[in-house]
């Protein structure tokens, strides 16, 4: 399986977190997951390796995944 950090690798991910969460504002639960989801297939594409991102869905699944 793919080794995946744990520990933070964003530079300056509080910024990425609040970020992140203004572009929720506003929108319902439904346009909300939409964001989610469109984001997970802009990032799943950028990365490119079906392998990783096979081994990302599995590690997500995992019980107290972060």
């Amino acid at each position: 399986m793919t080794e995946f950090k744990t520990e933070p690798n964003i530079p300056n991910s509080d910024g990425f977190y609040n970020e992140l969460i203004e572009a929720h504002e506003g929108l319902s639960d439904d346009e909300s997951a939409a964001l989610n989801s469109r984001l997970i297939l802009v990032l799943a594409n950028q990365i490119g390796n079906r392998d990783v991102l096979s081994a990302a869905i599995s590690v997500a699944k995992a019980p107290g995944a972060a």
